[in-house]
């Protein structure tokens, strides 16, 4: 073999191991016992856009803006060339030169060789802002879903608390506990069991609905009104306690009674929603003497849950409720 065949080998497996080293995904750099850039794959020039002529031969701290200037990692980069140990997925938060805010994960470990007298090293780099991007987001989501479960659990105790017993046979208390439990259930999937925005008619269709017999309810047409996921359920505990009091004593409880609900938007000095309910051709209307648990639980609903006031008007001919809400 003479020298020039010597040169085709080593050039030619030169070639083949830069190939190999580009092939691979993840940004890597062979570094010498001094930190110095010996070679670089494709992957890094791509990833942190930078120029051969910007890396190679320049120590690792020194590339970019300083992004790899950090005592522990040089500290342990210096360990790896000295005594072949390893350094394993050592994150570096940064904000990169034209990429912007990464976390990247650093490893590195020493080139083998079988006589064992590299002084190089192999560093390679993964992105790691997607996944930590996703675990902050599934914490942020478990968190929120056990807040939402204790604040339901406890909605649901305060329901079975305060459904009036006196007076009223098991059954009774089991229909109204009930009735306002699955109120709460079908509000809690309509929030939380869809994407995008709930409109504020979707609502009102949905909570009415079992109440609605034949035309007994009418819906009129309002302005659309997309609703915060935290309005849904006290709406929909609202309208269900309204109609189920017309149901059992209101105009739902005639032949020929029914009800009007429709809102507006008014734009005065701050911008509100009004929600009109009005029932017509019931039994006449007396106020009550005691205010019940439906009543409180009404005008809780409207001014702590949803930074609002409800206004009740117990005329003969029929009740009238105005709820004013602030819009989201």
């Amino acid at each position: 073999m003479n020298l020039v065949d010597l040169y085709r080998l080593m050039r030619n497996a030169h070639i083949q191991a830069q190939s190999i080293v580009d092939t691979i995904p993840e940004p890597l750099l062979v570094l010498d016992n001094s930190l110095r850039v010996e070679a670089v794959s494709r992957s890094f020039y791509d990833t942190f856009q930078v120029s051969e002529e910007e890396t190679v031969g320049r120590p690792v701290y020194e590339l970019g803006n300083g992004q790899w200037d950090i005592p522990d990692l040089r500290r342990l980069l210096e360990e790896v060339a000295a005594r072949s140990t390893a350094v394993v997925e050592f994150e570096v938060d940064h904000d990169f030169p034209s990429i912007g805010r990464r976390t990247m994960l650093v490893s590195a470990h020493r080139l083998f060789q079988p006589d064992r007298s590299s002084r190089s090293m192999l560093v390679s780099i993964v992105d790691a802002s997607k996944s930590r991007q996703r675990e902050a987001e599934s914490e942020l989501l478990v968190g929120e879903l056990r807040h939402r479960i204790k604040n339901l659990l406890a909605m649901i105790q305060a329901l079975a608390q305060q459904t009036m017993t006196e007076g009223r046979s098991a059954e009774q208390y089991r229909d109204d506990f009930l009735g306002r439990f699955r109120s709460l259930a079908a509000a809690q999937d309509l929030a939380f069991g869809g994407e995008g925005e709930t409109g504020l008619r979707s609502l009102v269709e949905q909570t009415i609905q079992p109440f609605a017999g034949k035309g007994k309810v009418v819906i009129e047409p309002g302005p659309a009104v997309g609703l915060a996921r935290s309005q849904i359920v006290p709406i929909s505990l609202i309208l269900h306690e309204l109609a189920t009091n017309a149901l059992k004593y209101g105009a739902l409880s005639a032949p020929e009674g029914r009800v009007q609900i429709g809102w507006r938007i008014e734009r005065d000095s701050a911008p509100r929603l009004r929600v009109h309910w009005q029932e017509h051709d019931g039994p006449p209307v007396t106020p009550p003497a005691t205010t019940g648990f439906g009543t409180r639980l009404i005008e809780f609903a409207a001014s702590r849950e949803l930074g609002g006031r409800v206004e009740l008007d117990y005329q003969p001919s029929g009740l009238t409720v105005e709820i004013l809400l602030p819009i989201p």
